[in-house]
């Protein structure tokens, strides 16, 4: 075996740390330039992140209440509990507590619409879609600036009208998760739980 000098060694060594080096540059740099190619897309406006987030789940609950058949729809999962189609009347009736202070009008008397109102599937499906499409209104009849100025939400109490859309969103969206558990203690599977095809 051939002994190969130390100072070869040394220079060897240097060159390919350098090549090395050399070639790091080259992809720091193609990386920064790529990054300068793609910019940060700004954040979404305020009015748009609350009103697309007011539609999906009104999305979500307009599909259940389409697709649970109607023969479950006074289906509860014990007795003191509402029935599917109250929840769905609760959900939907609580959405004008944003809707008609947002529009400068009073809150609704009662908490939930009666469900002798509303006697069949295809009445719920319609006061559902006609709730969420009110309140998706009074969103964007408010535009940006609008989503910050105060209302009076309760006699007593004033809100801005961003804070009361998120109340309800929330407070839809724990409604929505009722009605998954109501889908499977019913023997069903929810739709948004279903393979996608």
């Amino acid at each position: 075996m051939k002994k190969i000098p130390f100072l070869a060694t040394v220079l060897l060594a240097f060159a390919f740390s350098a090549h090395a080096q050399d070639a790091m540059k080259n992809d720091a740099t193609k990386n920064d330039a790529t990054k300068k190619d793609a910019a940060v897309k700004p954040a979404d406006p305020e009015l748009k992140v609350v009103l697309d987030s007011w539609n999906e789940v009104g999305r979500k609950l307009i599909v259940m209440a389409e697709d649970f058949p109607e023969d479950k729809y006074d289906f509860k999962p014990t007795p003191a509990q509402r029935s599917f189609a109250e929840q769905l009347l609760h959900a939907a009736g609580s959405m004008y507590y944003f809707t008609n202070p947002a529009m400068g009008q009073k809150p609704p008397a009662a908490e939930d619409p009666k469900r002798d109102q509303y006697k069949t599937k295809a009445d719920i499906v319609t006061f559902v879609k006609k709730s969420v499409a009110d309140g998706a209104a009074a969103i964007q009849s408010k535009g940006e600036k609008g989503l910050t100025t105060e209302v009076v939400y309760l006699p007593d109490q004033n809100a801005r009208v961003l804070d009361i859309a998120y109340g309800l969103i929330e407070h839809s969206g724990e409604h929505y998760g009722q009605l998954v558990v109501y889908y499977r203690l019913a023997g069903l599977v929810p739709p948004e739980s279903r393979p996608k095809k």
